[in-house]
C-alpha cells in the first residue's frame, strides 16, 4: 500500500481513460480493481467524469471522449507541472505539439494536452484542489507510466527539455529519471534508499519516473504512452478481465521483477496489469 499527498513537477501524477460510453465500462473496472465511482461533473453536463477510488482515495478516472478528439477509447497519462502554460510553450519550442491549449478544470487544476515530436500524446497537470492519484503501487492502482517510441534519442532531447528527464539503462530496459526525485522520496519516506538497496534495486532506480521502450524498425505501432496498474495476481487479473467482457491481448508473461498481461477493456482502451514478483529479478528482459 502507498498513499500520496502530491507530486513534484516532472512526475506522472494521474491517469484517466476516455471512453465512448463511460458508464458502460464502470462495472468492468469496479469488478477488476474494486474501484468505487463518483461522477464529478455538474448535473446536466454533456460529458461524464467518474473518479475511481480505493478506500476513499482517488486512483484514476473514467470520462467521456473530449469534443473533437478521435472516437477511440484511450488511457491518458498526466505529468505534474508548476505551470501548464509555461510547459506548453516549452514543449512547442522543443518540437512538440499543443493538442489542447491550457485550460482550467473547474477548481481542480489547470491542464494542457501535448504531443512529443513523434506524436505520443500526454497531458500536463498544474494542481489546485486535485493533487493527483492518492493511492498508488498496490492492487488496482497506478504502478507505472511508459513511453513507447521509434526514436529514443529524439524523445530524450524533447522530454529532457520539457521536464528535465534523463534516460537510465537498467538490466530490465530503459527508464526515464528525474534528477533529485529520489531525494524527494527519501525525505517523504526516510530509509527508502536503504530498503531499495536491500531488495536489489539497480543503482539510480529511486529517480525513475517512467519507462522507455524503443519501437522496433518496421513495427506497425505509433508512439504512445501506456498505463500500468498493479495487481496481486496477473493470471487472476487476466481471467477476471475476460469474464467481465474485456480481452486479454497478451497472456501473463514473466519479465524482470514482474509478471504482466496486456488487457483491452470492453470499449477498446488498452492497459497493462503487472504483478510484482521478486523472484523474477534475474529473468532476462
Amino acid at each position: 500500500m502507498a498513499e500520496r499527498d502530491g507530486y513534484i513537477p516532472g512526475v506522472p501524477c494521474w491517469v484517466d481513460v476516455s471512453e465512448p460510453d463511460p458508464e458502460g465500462v464502470l462495472a468492468f473496472y469496479r469488478g477488476l480493481f474494486g474501484w468505487e465511482f463518483e461522477d464529478m461533473m455538474p448535473a446536466g453536463s454533456a460529458g461524464k467524469y467518474f473518479i475511481g477510488r480505493i478506500r476513499g482515495g482517488d486512483v484514476a478516472a473514467v470520462g467521456s471522449i473530449p469534443e473533437g478528439a478521435p472516437p477511440v477509447a484511450t488511457w491518458n497519462t498526466y505529468i505534474s507541472v508548476a505551470s501548464a502554460d509555461d510547459t506548453a510553450t516549452t514543449a512547442g519550442k522543443a518540437g512538440g505539439g499543443v493538442l489542447a491549449e491550457p485550460f482550467d478544470v473547474m477548481d481542480a487544476g489547470r491542464m494542457a494536452v501535448l504531443a512529443d515530436p513523434d506524436g505520443a500524446a500526454f497531458c500536463v497537470w498544474q494542481a489546485k484542489n486535485h493533487q493527483g492519484a492518492k493511492v498508488v503501487n498496490e492492487h488496482g492502482s497506478l504502478n507505472f507510466n511508459g513511453l513507447a517510441t521509434p526514436d529514443p534519442q529524439k524523445a530524450e532531447a524533447f522530454y529532457g527539455a520539457v521536464f528535465g528527464w534523463r534516460v537510465l539503462a537498467l538490466p530490465s530496459g530503459l527508464a526515464w529519471t528525474l534528477p533529485g526525485y529520489g531525494d524527494h522520496l527519501e525525505e517523504r519516506s526516510p530509509g527508502l534508499r536503504q530498503q531499495m538497496a536491500q531488495t536489489g534495486a539497480p543503482e539510480g532506480f529511486i529517480d525513475v519516473v517512467a519507462t522507455l521502450s524503443p519501437i522496433p524498425d518496421g513495427a506497425d505501432e505509433p508512439a504512445h504512452w501506456s498505463v500500468t496498474f498493479g495487481v496481486d495476481d496477473a493470471h487472476a487479473a487476466a481471467s477476471q478481465a475476460s469474464a467481465l467482457g474485456g480481452e486479454v491481448i497478451t497472456k501473463p508473461f514473466d519479465a524482470p521483477w514482474t509478471r504482466s498481461t496486456l488487457i483491452k477493456d470492453p470499449q477498446g482502451a488498452v492497459f497493462i496489469a503487472s504483478q510484482f514478483v521478486p523472484e523474477n529479478r534475474d529473468v532476462p528482459a
